[in-house]
């Protein structure tokens, strides 16, 4: 068997795309970069569906993604978002990110097309193939309407360059049924904040985060503490947060998270249709947890 490589292990946030009006905000980004590495996360991802990649342009996708390699410097891994439902242009857009200095490619399973498991497995070789770097696979069926089965993880786990999974089916049955197929060949990642320690207990190597995002401290203690063998304090603290967790995802992703982080000064609260700014009744629900969590300790919120 192939030695593979751990991409991370703890915490990579899946960062959201500071925009304006006018595009991206690459000064806004640089920022909030610089304050992701100062608080001790693990892993950056560029381009996911929190960073709202499915509605960058295809130059904003790639400007995006070397502007983040080039800021972060090699200081923590990079992880550009590649995939699509266009095999042929997620093998252009990973061939391009590798060449750009990404670290690893997080590819999601093909969405609309709804491709049967044989069709998975096809798929990501290709990519896998065309690759330099490594892949972590992304399932997330509620998304893409197409569920990647333990034994198809098992099949693309033999793939020297695929080596994670970001598992957010949230089917914890499966999840234990997918760390017995792949035995080690292929590292797994949380990809819901609300279950973090159990797939840890699992064997998970950590997490791709949301909750990251505005509380990128408090998550990677969530991992630190499980991986010290404080179990019991990283569920307590994971519980503790589990109301704010709620609320992240009260809307459709990125939706909560990119108003919190406009609350918090990092950027503005802009997004691209078909997403929609969060209702104010929801709005106003996350921001009082903000407060109570000291996240807005002036009890104010907007632009810093």
């Amino acid at each position: 068997m192939t030695t593979k490589t751990t991409i991370f292990e703890g915490v990579g946030t899946a960062l959201i795309t500071p925009m304006t009006q006018d595009g991206v905000d690459y000064p806004a980004l640089g920022r909030l970069l610089e304050w992701q590495i100062a608080q001790g996360i693990n892993a950056i991802v560029s381009c996911g569906t929190t960073g709202e990649g499915s509605t960058l342009s295809d130059e904003e996708h790639r400007a995006v993604i070397a502007y983040t390699v080039r800021q972060v410097g090699g200081r923590v891994p990079v992880i550009a978002g590649t995939g699509s439902n266009d095999i042929a242009y997620a093998i252009d857009l990973t061939r391009y990110a590798c060449e750009a200095g990404a670290d690893a490619m997080l590819v999601v399973s093909p969405y609309y097309n709804k491709a049967t498991q044989n069709g998975l497995i096809r798929s990501f070789t290709a990519i896998a193939d065309a690759s330099t770097k490594p892949l972590i696979l992304y399932n997330i069926p509620s998304r893409t309407g197409c569920n990647i089965l333990p034994a198809t993880a098992a099949v693309l786990a033999e793939h020297p360059r695929i080596v994670g999974m970001k598992e957010a089916s949230g089917n914890i049955s499966q999840i234990a049924e997918l760390a017995a197929a792949v035995r080690g060949r292929m590292d797994i990642y949380s990809g819901n904040d609300d279950q973090i320690v159990p797939i840890l207990s699992l064997g998970g190597k950590g997490v791709i985060s949301v909750l990251s995002n505005p509380m990128p401290a408090q998550t990677v203690e969530i991992c630190r503490r499980f991986f010290a063998g404080d179990v019991a304090g990283s569920a307590a603290l994971q519980l503790e947060l589990l109301p704010y967790i709620q609320a992240l995802f009260c809307e459709v992703n990125p939706i909560p998270v990119k108003a919190a982080m406009a609350a918090m000064g990092f950027c503005e609260n802009v997004l691209r249709l078909p997403l929609t700014p969060m209702e104010p009744a929801h709005e106003a629900g996350m921001l009082r947890l903000m407060r109570e969590l000291g996240l807005l300790p002036d009890g104010k919120e907007g632009k810093a």
